[in-house]
């Protein structure tokens, strides 16, 4: 979006839903006396002028009438027949009922009460495709020309109504793909982000009047860079410095991790693959070698999105399509976030993987599987269960140094689904690493909100170092500086192509 050539006021029009078959679709306009040009295709024009801001105004949407179809085909004025004008009075009521497009409702707007903070207006109108763009292209003949992506809240943004936390929020919650992560987005949404932006601020303004006061009073015959107060600008660099560790758990909640699951044949991955996904995706079968190539599926770990694949087992073989798929599963584990490697803890334990393990970068996570089968023998063993878990944990906790990237070890069973919530902990607990914000508290949703935030600690940190020998001004400059970082954060400081880069990613309606 060329924001340099942009009219704020400009009518826009945008289909806000998704174009395809629905129950309902909605359709948004905003912009200098856009409730006016919307009237002209509404049955009740008058109401719709007359309506309030917050209200609804149901009618029709209708094709303006063509002024010549309406006038008497028979002419002569007063001197016409009875029968002409019955003729005339249906001609009118046929050619209304043609007009009609869709019954609706409208939701008013008005300035600045609105998302946009202009003059706005909400088309909900029945979902399907061809009445919704009918609906749509009238609008675009009758004043409205077609919004651009993120246009909406674009004009939100300029009109005072959101700052850009809040704007790049919006998209958030959009491409949200789990319920935690869209409400962390509307955290900021609310304004948590902006608000810790702002406290920090503040501290820092305070601290600017602090050495302004001390350059022109100064105690002794020169200023310099301790000779005040240093407290809110520690402050305020701690705050950025909890905000800036906050991405990494943030931007896990938003893009997602990748998930893999590998070991040797049999150990039950497509299985725990379908417990884990609640659903039959992946074919089971007590045959080796039955999973030849990956698949994959989103799932939620505990509010975090993941992406979970299920790999052919780790074994040598003569097949070729089954060798692609082991050569396949090999790549995969390599670009994971983290690894579950099983082993069905009812084998032999000669069948693990330990040169494939040990060559693991990522984390990994163990999981014996198939505890099921060993409590199906502790019926007639009471010992067996116990005894065979000592066993599991005993022949891996022998051999840790041999798994670099070992994180933690858990017992499932994926067949009767025993033991996965433990699983889920775990990997939620290694993804995170212990650096996960609480919803409530302010997090950075953005590389960019990431980027500014390190640049202000940079020069914050610089301010603070100062000793003597350097002047008060030094310390001014850094401050001036973090604080320009900080207004570009939130948008009070920005240039033409940082608005570009955050609306044009935007789908159109928003």
């Amino acid at each position: 979006m060329d924001n340099t050539g942009y009219t704020p006021e400009e009518p826009i029009a945008a289909v806000a839903t998704a174009l395809a078959p629905a129950a309902l679709g909605i359709i948004r306009v905003s912009g200098k006396n856009s409730i006016q040009l919307l009237s002209k295709i509404f049955s009740r024009p008058k109401a719709l002028n007359e309506a309030a801001g917050n209200t609804i105004v149901y009618g029709w949407i209708v094709a303006p009438s063509n002024e010549g179809l309406t006038k008497s085909v028979g002419g002569g004025g007063e001197n016409r027949s009875q029968d002409q004008k019955a003729a005339d009075e249906k001609l009118s009521q046929d050619q209304k009922l043609a007009a009609r497009i869709d019954e609706v409702l409208v939701s008013v707007f008005r300035a600045p009460k609105s998302f946009t903070g202009e003059e706005m207006a909400e088309i909900s109108c029945h979902g399907g495709t061809a009445v919704v763009t009918q609906i749509f292209n009238l609008l675009l003949q009758n004043g409205f020309r077609q919004a651009e992506r993120g246009e909406f809240t674009f004009r939100a943004f300029i009109n005072g109504k959101a700052d850009l936390t809040k704007a790049e929020a919006v998209r958030e919650i959009i491409e949200s793909r789990t319920g935690a992560s869209s409400q962390k987005a509307a955290g900021r949404l609310a304004g948590n982000l902006q608000a810790q932006i702002s406290a920090i601020q503040k501290s820092l303004v305070d601290t600017l009047a602090q050495i302004e006061v001390e350059i022109e009073y100064p105690e002794d015959e020169e200023t310099i860079a301790d000779a005040y107060d240093q407290t809110k600008l520690l402050d305020a660099i701690a705050a950025l410095e909890r905000l800036a560790s906050t991405w990494k758990s943030e931007k896990l909640y938003q893009e997602g991790a990748r998930l893999v699951l590998c070991g040797k044949t049999n150990a039950g991955k497509s299985s725990l693959f379908n417990s884990l996904l609640k659903e039959e995706r992946a074919i089971v079968s007590d045959i080796e070698g039955t999973t030849r190539d990956w698949i994959e599926s989103w799932i939620s770990i505990d509010g975090i999105p993941a992406r979970l694949f299920d790999t052919a087992g780790l074994r040598k073989t003569s097949d070729e399509i089954e060798a692609r798929g082991v050569e396949s599963a090999k790549e995969l584990s390599d670009e994971a976030d983290l690894l579950l490697y099983l082993a069905d803890i009812s084998a032999s334990k000669d069948g693990i993987d330990l040169d494939f393990l040990a060559e693991r970068k990522e984390p990994v996570i163990f999981v014996w599987n198939k505890v099921d089968k060993i409590e199906q023998k502790a019926s007639q063993d009471q010992n067996a269960a116990a005894s065979a878990i000592k066993e599991a944990k005993e022949f891996l906790d022998a051999r840790k140094e041999k798994i670099p990237g070992l994180a933690a070890q858990v017992f499932v069973s994926a067949k009767d689904g025993s033991g996965v919530k433990d699983l889920v902990a775990a990997a939620k607990s290694v993804l995170l690493k212990g650096e996960g914000t609480e919803r409530s508290q302010a997090g950075l949703g953005s590389e960019r909100q990431k980027r500014l935030v390190e640049s202000a600690l940079e020069n914050l940190r610089h301010a603070a170092s100062l000793q003597k020998g350097y002047s008060l001004d030094a310390a001014v400059q850094d401050i001036e500086d973090a604080l320009d970082f900080l207004g570009e954060l939130t948008g009070r400081v920005t240039a033409d192509d940082i608005l570009d880069s955050v609306f044009s990613n935007f789908c159109v309606g928003k």
